[in-house]
């Protein structure tokens, strides 16, 4: 199911539900790989391997669409369906965080949240494949 050890996945799942704890809102979390491979998930109710490979395929449109209008690198789309949100942050360079949530979630609050979780997640990876250096630009 993961591409990271045991180890950095479990801290990966630890980020994802201090997550949710602080946005009670979210109905799923979920951290994938670039080319969407899961490397951990906290929500029951989702098919994890169906939302990571949308979530990759998400990301290429939009990397397109950020790149076609000169607005530089991904760093996240949010979109908004009759039933609630599904909101995708970079994660560095390797990896992306998906978050579904409730209606009545407030989306100030759930960039500000899910920024500083992408980060961390970001650094968890970067020191997991031993990389050096800022994992992702300032929000």
């Amino acid at each position: 199911m993961s591409t990271v050890p045991a180890e950095a996945e479990a801290e990966i799942l630890a980020e994802l539900r201090r997550l949710r704890a602080r946005v009670p809102q979210l109905t799923g979390a979920l951290a994938a790989s670039a080319d969407g491979l899961v490397l951990a998930q906290d929500s029951a109710a989702t098919e994890s391997e169906s939302v990571a490979a949308l979530t990759a395929a998400a990301l290429a449109v939009a990397q397109r669409l950020s790149d076609s209008t000169g607005q530089g690198g991904f760093r996240e789309l949010l979109v908004r369906g009759e039933h609630g949100y599904v909101a995708t942050y970079a994660a560095g360079e390797a990896a992306v965080l998906t978050l579904i949530a409730e209606p009545r979630l407030n989306v100030g609050r759930l960039h500000l949240e899910a920024r500083r979780s992408s980060l961390r997640i970001a650094e968890l990876i970067d020191h997991t494949l031993g990389r050096r250096g800022p994992a992702a630009p300032p929000a």
